[in-house]
């Protein structure tokens, strides 16, 4: 879990929490968008070559592809992409807010 904690000696820290919360509620869908985008042509691969991404990335080489270096670093690319997106997203997705008010 990821605790973002906000403080604040304004009375509108709630004002200021749903801010913080909307932006990153926004990025997280930016990033479904993108995983989904990704998803989709990781499938297009597989599809294709009727084998798994995770089979094709431990145990094929660009001489393996029809479309030779350009396709490999594509599929390969497009692997890396997903770890990264699904990364950052469970990230944001477990993130806590409290919010403290200060004296003020």
């Amino acid at each position: 879990m990821l605790q973002l904690q906000i403080k604040s000696d304004s009375p509108d820290i709630e004002i200021v929490q749903n801010l913080v919360k909307t932006a990153i509620d926004s990025e997280i869908k930016n990033l479904q968008r993108s995983l989904a985008k990704t998803n989709k042509l990781l499938m297009e691969f597989e599809a294709k070559y009727q084998v798994s991404s995770e089979f094709f990335f431990t145990n094929w080489t660009a001489e393996d592809l029809e479309g030779g270096d350009e396709e490999y670093v594509s599929w390969v690319g497009e692997i890396r992409i997903k770890e990264k997106l699904t990364n950052s997203l469970q990230k944001l997705e477990t993130i806590e807010y409290v919010t403290q008010q200060l004296p003020g």
